[in-house]
Parts: structure tokens; C-alpha cells; sequence
């Protein structure tokens, strides 16, 4: 069993299984290297995405789906090869890889999520990173909620 100390979650314990190994780490925090997936029953679709190397690294997210329902993966070679998947096809959500948004809250802003470069975990090795998704429909901020349609009488 592993025990942690988080900032928002006081001390934690989990077994090995329930670690997910990014070897390269995320951008900007390379030297975390190791997350666990924590969800609150009363906060759902939200996932915490807590490092396990440092405590004061927790990232918010939600499932891709939950996002944007019709979210296309569409991920380079390089980046299925370093998670051990098939390089002659993409992966399928849920089937074969765990696929979150990063999520972005701003005072006085509306939150957004990243569509562009999604965290993509192999559900059979618990490996993962946040890959590059080269189609420009995706943005880096998109808003998470739809903009409120007029109301007409």
C-alpha cells in the first residue's frame, strides 16, 4: 500500500494498481511522474488528477466525453508508441485508452477545457501523457459551457 501526503485530500493510501505512470511527465511538470485519479461522488464528471510525487500538484479534469460528446482522438505515432498501443490504428476511448481534459477555472471567467492536447492513459499498462492533437477544430481553451441561446417569445 502507498501512502501520500495532498494538499486537498490530506493523506492518502492506494495500492500500486491504482497508480498511473506518465514517464515523460506532464508539460511544465516533467518530474511528476506518477498520478492517481480521484473522484468525489458529489462532483462528478470532475476528476482529480493527483501527483503522487509532489503534494501540492493536483489537476482538475473531466472525462473527454463529458466535454465535448463527439471528440474525435486522433493521436501521432510517437505518442501511441510510447504507451505500448497498435501504431496502424488509433485508439478507441474507453475501450483502450482513458482520455481526460484538463480543466481550467479563472476567477471571473468561464471555465475551459483542453481539447487540444488531452491526457491519454493506456488502460492496459496504466501508462500515459498528454498528447498533441494536431486538428485545428481543437483549442488549448475552449469553453466548457455552451454560450446561453437567446430566448425568443
Amino acid at each position: 500500500m502507498l501512502q501520500f501526503g495532498t494538499k486537498y485530500f490530506g493523506h492518502l493510501e492506494c495500492v500500486e494498481e491504482a497508480i498511473f505512470d506518465f514517464p515523460d511527465g506532464l508539460p511544465g511538470f516533467e518530474e511528476d511522474v506518477q498520478f492517481v485519479l480521484l473522484d468525489q461522488p458529489d462532483q462528478k464528471p470532475l476528476v482529480y488528477m493527483q501527483s503522487v510525487c509532489r503534494q501540492d500538484v493536483c489537476f482538475l479534469a473531466l472525462p473527454v466525453f463529458a466535454a465535448h460528446p463527439q471528440y474525435s482522438l486522433s493521436m501521432p505515432p510517437d505518442d501511441l508508441a510510447l504507451l505500448n498501443l497498435p501504431t496502424d490504428r488509433q485508439p478507441h476511448i474507453g475501450e483502450d485508452v482513458l482520455c481526460l481534459v484538463l480543466l481550467t477555472v479563472v476567477e471571473g471567467a468561464a471555465p475551459t477545457v483542453n481539447l487540444r492536447s488531452p491526457i491519454v492513459v493506456n488502460l492496459r499498462n496504466q501508462k500515459g501523457l498528454q498528447s498533441i492533437q494536431l486538428d485545428p477544430l481543437y483549442s488549448f481553451q475552449s469553453p466548457l459551457l455552451a454560450p446561453k441561446e437567446s430566448l425568443s417569445c
